[in-house]
């Protein structure tokens, strides 16, 4: 046990199959089981009627079928009733010919000598149809119908002794027998096995003889209902256990894990750990093969039940490196121990992934150039959009630059051509001019058409107002309504 948690970590909990208290299952009424655990069906065929009729037909067949005591019964009732009948049969031919009274006759010649009553006739058949030959009894030359029930004897003794001991020996060597040493685990688990939720169960064989081509299959038991309102009782469905991988064709050299994969063409694709709890279902497994002993075809079979389908669980590992060899411990061969595993179906996980999922914030990146936000500068101040900024080169800033003083130097030309000295214009520069200095100081990214913009001389867009005047359209600042004192102030900053 502590190596196991070693192993797979100390949250697992190896668990009995009894179901104590470490994984409580509801409280269920036993169900009746299409195939018991030792893999007996559980069906009974009536009101045959005139159908038993085909039973005799196939007689050696039938034979074989019964229990054991049927036919120890039928086997010492057909030699003990063609004894007697053909040890009848020559007291008949004595009593015919009259050897009965003068059989003690030295001078007569009966048809079987030292015949005297029906226990000496019925000695005499014994001697005879098992070829003991004691010399005692023996047949005449003169009784012909002795030798042709002789010879009738011979042939009948010859036929009931081959369909009796057949029938015997095929019954002793039947491959159902065999199928006695080969395991399947007390109960199916259901948990996740590389990534995907997986039914799960175990074989072995306990013979070191081997099962030649060794197959294993899965029939699902189920009643349903088809659309068009038909109940089939026991639908049988097919679970894939690897047919199309070639993972059903069995090397049955140790205990193997056989795995049910669930996805969307799987019965069990709807299948949760709440709803095992109110289904009724049975999973029918068939293990064939060929005994490698005697070369007869093996079947093997068990079923389990949805009160015997473990969900959340994974089986102990039973097989261990000795000197030499591996050793597989069949005292493990139930156990299971718990695993996390989700609780919801393989139809939910996949419907809760498909759904859309919310948009995250749009953050732009760096190198992305839709990130880049052109700024558009207006006369009563400047807007722009969040984003990534970095610094101009200083080339940049340099051309910038340049162009600004340009510009400050065309204003101070026009200005001194202006007279009008209003309070609104003030204003307006005033905050023209704020948003001017926001701009240097800011940082921010510019592409070729940006700087190719900003390298032309602006529009002004006229301010609304009374007493505003008419900006030049020919490269003309709101300076230019400037005092001289600020305009000076204004080269400065």
């Amino acid at each position: 046990m502590s190596a196991v948690r070693r192993k797979f970590g100390e949250e697992y909990q190896v668990v009995n199959t009894t179901r104590g208290a470490s994984f409580p299952a509801p409280a269920k009424r036993k169900r009746q089981r299409f195939v018991e655990k030792n893999g007996r069906c559980n069906v009974q065929h009536g009101n045959l009627g005139g159908e038993t009729s085909r039973y005799l037909s196939d007689l050696f067949t039938t034979l074989v079928d019964l229990k054991w005591r049927w036919n120890m019964l039928i086997f010492l009732l057909t030699y003990t009733v063609a004894w007697l009948v053909m040890a009848s049969m020559w007291w008949l031919i004595a009593y015919a010919r009259g050897d009965l009274g003068r059989g003690h006759d030295p001078e007569y010649t009966p048809c079987v000598a030292n015949v005297y009553n029906f226990p000496s006739a019925f000695l005499f058949f014994i001697e005879t149809e098992a070829t003991i030959g004691y010399g005692y009894r023996y047949i005449t030359e003169k009784c012909p119908e002795g030798i042709i029930l002789f010879l009738f004897q011979s042939l009948l003794g010859s036929i009931v002794d081959a369909f009796l001991i057949g029938c015997m020996f095929i019954k002793m060597s039947q491959p159902k027998k065999r199928a006695e040493t080969l395991m399947f685990s007390q109960d199916a688990v259901i948990s996740q096995r590389d990534g995907k939720l997986c039914l799960m169960f175990r074989v072995g064989n306990l013979r070191n003889s081997h099962m030649v081509s060794a197959q294993i299959r899965c029939k699902l038991i189920k009643s349903r209902q088809t659309p068009e309102g038909e109940f089939l009782p026991l639908d049988q469905r097919e679970l894939d256990v690897g047919f199309g991988t070639g993972a059903d064709q069995l090397f049955l050299v140790s205990p193997l894990t056989i795995c049910h994969e669930i996805n969307p063409k799987s019965p069990f694709f709807d299948l949760s750990q709440r709803s095992l709890m109110s289904e009724q279902f049975e999973i029918v497994v068939i293990l064939e093969g060929i005994v490698e002993t005697t070369g007869m075809t093996c079947q093997a079979r068990t079923s389990y039940t949805e009160d015997e389908v473990l969900w959340g669980h994974r089986f102990l590992p039973v097989m261990s490196l000795e000197d030499g060899f591996f050793r597989v411990d069949y005292s493990q061969f139930h156990s299971t121990f718990e695993v996390p595993t989700p609780p919801y179906s393989v139809k939910e996980q996949e419907e809760s992934s498909c759904l859309p999922s919310p948009a995250p914030p749009l953050t732009p990146t760096p190198g992305d150039p839709r990130s880049r936000r052109e700024r558009i500068f207006s006369l009563d101040g400047a807007s722009h959009t969040e984003g990534t900024v970095s610094r101009l080169p200083s080339k940049l800033q340099r051309m910038s630059s340049r162009n600004g003083k340009e510009a400050g130097k065309a204003s101070n030309t026009q200005a001194a051509e202006k007279t009008s000295n209003t309070s609104e214009p003030l204003r307006s520069s005033a905050r023209l001019e704020e948003s001017t200095n926001q701009m240097k100081a800011e940082p921010h990214i510019l592409s070729a058409a940006e700087l190719e913009y900003h390298r032309l001389p602006l529009m002004p867009t006229p301010v609304p107002g009374p007493n505003l005047n008419q900006l030049p359209a020919a490269g003309g600042w709101p300076e230019d309504n400037l005092p001289e004192k600020l305009r000076r102030m204004n080269v400065d900053r």
